[in-house]
């Protein structure tokens, strides 16, 4: 069992930057200067709403955890950006360098404890003194770092119009995926000749952006690349940042054109709503698919317009989390 310690021994515990939010002056989340403020709710991140920043009193700092000591005692929750509290609110400090991801294991071993208190115990003595494991286990770290690198590109949508770019289709072209696209295959590995390791592998899964597991073997695609399910979940796509093992029910996607994650983002709806063509007796094999067509934004000498697709998809909020 891995060795535990205090919650004091890898954090510092500070009580947080307090007020009540009726003495603020609140603001929308898109405002230039508006920071959250914290509460004792277990709901929305701990957010409650978004205030103006005081010009003489520093905020309690990004990369924290906001854990409730009262109200909905020991919701815990990652705060990537400064902010306010309210009372009953404390902030722990990481001690050591700590990833998003080893910050996000350790506020769920914390509310894991939540079942030991109620409103009429608090945790604002006793927090200090729960037990957490020392370390975050490397190989849940590896899997749960599959959410933050990459984006869900099922959850990304390509509206028809945008405010900013025109998305007409009257500037589009019709290209086969062969022409702007090297298709490959992936390779069969059974689960008995799974080594372990750090390796994804990519399986024909329609989530987790198509990792199924890791592995020891070493990588067979490059990263920057789409991975398109033939089988199984078909026609479901992924962007892969990292170089990785796809399972022979994948397609492996290599641009001949420009590409980087944004683009990615743009395109892999496109793929993506041709699905419904596609089924367990109608496979989109890599020979199908090499003929199959895709339609993509062209610049005026009718060349792919990677640029138009970046900045559609950079104009979004929160894109830089990409």
């Amino acid at each position: 069992m891995d060795k535990l310690v205090k919650v004091s021994d890898v954090f510092e515990i500070k009580y947080g930057v307090t007020f009540e939010l009726i003495n603020l002056t609140q603001g929308k989340s898109t405002d230039y200067n508006a920071i959250p403020f914290v509460s004792r709710t277990e709901k929305n991140n701990g957010v409650s709403a978004f205030v103006e920043k005081l010009i003489d009193i520093e905020p309690n700092p990004a990369h924290s955890l906001s854990v409730a000591v009262g109200g909905s005692v020991l919701s815990t929750f990652y705060q990537s950006k400064p902010y306010y509290s309210g009372f009953h609110v404390f902030v722990l400090i990481p001690k050591q360098k700590l990833s998003i991801i080893e910050m996000l294991f350790y506020a769920k071993c914390i509310y894991a404890n939540k079942y030991k208190y109620n409103y009429g115990r608090q945790a604002n003595r006793t927090l200090k003194d729960i037990l957490i494991p020392k370390e975050a286990p490397k190989k849940l770290i590896q899997k749960l770092e599959v959410f933050k690198n990459n984006i869900e590109s099922s959850l990304v949508k390509v509206p028809l119009k945008s405010n900013k770019i025109d998305l007409s289709i009257s500037n589009w072209k019709t290209f086969k995926y062969d022409d702007v696209f090297e298709v490959k295959k992936g390779k069969r590995l059974t689960k008995e000749d799974f080594e372990e390791g750090a390796t994804p592998f990519i399986g024909a899964i329609d989530s987790n952006n198509g990792y199924r597991d890791f592995v020891g073997q070493e990588p067979i695609h490059k990263g920057n690349t789409i991975t398109v399910n033939y089988n199984g979940s078909v026609g479901e796509a992924f962007y892969q940042p990292k170089n990785f093992w796809a399972s022979d029910d994948v397609n492996v996607l290599y641009p001949k054109f420009r590409f980087n994650k944004y683009i990615a983002m743009f395109i892999i709806p496109i793929i993506k709503k041709e699905k419904y063509r596609f089924n367990y007796g109608r496979k989109w094999e890599s020979t199908r698919m090499k003929e199959s067509s895709i339609k993509l934004p062209v610049n005026k000498k009718g060349e792919i317009d990677t640029d138009l697709m970046e900045n559609y998809i950079k104009s979004f909020p929160y894109s830089a989390s990409i």
